[in-house]
């Protein structure tokens, strides 16, 4: 398993703890919503195998630590297995039993797992959004970032223009993105700033240097050995003054190695590298296939920020769940249809990789990655698959229709099969995670 990780402890801990922390969260949500209904649990583990610790609670609930990290359940009262699916009394189930309490008791504590999942990203996108704030209006220099340019700028300077050009909002991004564009592709530009409340100008570098930021998990920059705060000078030995112009080699080289000169920390670096095609989605909808290296650009500063108000942390918190969500079925949907590779999907391995990947590029990164991950398994959990959340609903579903529940022998076929599913699913990933580009 090191061997197939790339022989890193980083990435097997930062798995773990991404993982744990999820399936924690999960099996909570049926746990208390379960009590809450009437159900009793009997044991709560997180992982599956030999018992590490446990304890006993008041109620009788055994907490504990397994030894296998990769998962976890809750298993109540009266339940034959782990996965809450028949029962073990001979006679009619208990009221505190999952068999015997009422279909919207079991319906409540089915769905509140994987409602916890999405809370849990929620709250994470949102916390994030507090902690980093609005960028201030007008745009206003927060923290320098380390380039190899004489910069000029102080905290605290309102840019007014660029090379003549009004400076919209930060926040109004496509406006924005939008200067970027039009700004001339030379090594000064005029500012006009206001600082200590008077008016000035001076001439400095492009505001959008090809300066790193961050680094997507298995991107040709990765694992090449880019890192965060390099700036790249030089395309096939050409100088380069702004992101867009590396952007637009990398497009042209449509994947054929690319040879870069790097600044980093004053050490003048070479790499060569070749892009891989990418399918990115698009905010109308749909799927476009571009060559990418991975790198996210930054500004010559940081812009400074405001706190933003709780209502709207949370807005965007929601706001980035549910794109998510939507960006999942319709990824799944253009997989399906052959209009995007199938590599799209990862596997134990891949979701490993990125975990470790975004780890190594600090605490937010991480944190980030799982509100991204908590909210995909929330959504797995919903799918209409027997053995997952989504298979018990479509049972309680039948049963509010019918007014009985499934036969056993139905049960167990449907079981059989989810798990199947599940299993054929887990090796087509996993596949992908070996083979893939």
């Amino acid at each position: 398993m090191f061997s197939a990780l790339g022989g890193s402890v980083t990435t097997f801990l930062a798995f773990v703890v991404a993982l744990s922390v999820i399936v924690s969260v999960h099996e909570y949500g049926h746990y208390i919503v379960g009590r809450w209904s009437g159900i009793d649990a009997e044991v709560f583990s997180l992982g599956f195998g030999p018992v590490v610790f446990s304890w006993v609670d008041k109620r009788g609930t055994r907490w504990q630590l397994a030894a296998l990290p990769f998962g976890g359940y809750v298993k109540f009262v009266g339940d034959a297995n782990a996965a809450s699916v028949g029962s073990d009394a001979a006679v009619a189930p208990a009221r505190n039993t999952m068999e015997g309490a009422p279909l919207w008791a079991r319906a409540a504590t089915v769905s509140a797992g994987p409602i916890f999942n999405f809370v849990l990203s929620i709250l994470i996108f949102a916390g994030i959004a507090m902690f980093n704030g609005s960028p201030r209006e007008p745009l206003t220099v927060g923290e320098l970032n380390n380039v190899p340019y004489e910069v000029g700028l102080l905290p605290g300077d309102e840019v007014l223009e660029i090379a003549g050009i009004k400076v919209p909002g930060p926040n109004d991004e496509e406006t924005f993105d939008d200067l970027l564009r039009a700004l001339p592709v030379q090594s000064n530009l005029d500012y006009l700033l206001r600082r200590d409340g008077q008016e000035m100008v001076i001439n400095t570098a492009h505001p959008m240097p090809a300066l790193v930021v961050q680094l997507a998990p298995q991107s040709a920059a990765y694992e090449s050995g880019f890192r965060p705060g390099d700036v790249i000078t030089h395309v096939n030995g050409k100088p380069i003054l702004a992101f867009l112009q590396l952007q637009e080699a990398v497009l042209a080289a449509e994947g054929a190695p690319l040879p870069l000169t790097v600044w980093r920390d004053g050490e003048v670096m070479d790499f060569t590298l070749s892009a891989k095609r990418v399918d990115e989605p698009q905010p109308g909808g749909g799927f476009e296939t571009n060559w990418r290296i991975g790198i996210v650009g930054g500004m010559l500063f940081r812009p400074g920020t405001e706190t933003l108000p709780f209502g709207q942390a949370m807005n965007a918190g929601v706001n980035m769940t549910w794109s998510i969500i939507s960006g999942s079925f319709s990824g799944l949907y253009h997989m399906a249809s052959g209009a995007i590779s199938s590599c799209n999907m990862s596997g134990p391995l891949g979701i490993a990789q990125v975990s470790g990947a975004m780890a190594r590029q600090g605490l937010e990164n991480f944190v980030y990655f799982i509100g991204i991950l908590s909210t995909a398994v929330g959504l797995l959990n919903l799918f209409p698959i027997p053995v997952l959340d989504g298979g018990h609903l479509t049972f309680y579903a039948y049963e509010a229709v019918t007014r009985r529940k499934p036969s056993p022998r139905a049960l167990k076929f449907l079981m059989t099969a989810g798990l199947t599913v599940i299993l054929s699913l887990t090796v087509f990933a996993l596949t992908n995670d070996l083979f893939c580009p």
